[in-house]
């Protein structure tokens, strides 16, 4: 799909290095993807310590 957008050259810079990413398409492809994982990560985050897991932490630790 094709947009237009209105960004700032120097941001778009800066994130382009930070990322190594050769095309502004491909930085902002990457930037969406990256707030959608942080969003779905904020959604299990709620679930912290209401999930009862039956893990053994020791027994999984000696495994190596």
């Amino acid at each position: 799909m094709r947009t237009t957008l209105d960004l700032p050259e120097d941001l778009l810079a800066e994130a382009m290095k930070a990322s190594h990413s050769d095309t502004k398409t491909s930085v902002i492809v990457l930037a969406l993807q990256e707030l959608v994982r942080k969003s779905q990560l904020a959604g299990i985050k709620k679930y912290k310590g209401r999930v009862e897991l039956d893990i053994d932490l020791d027994h999984l630790r000696k495994r190596r």
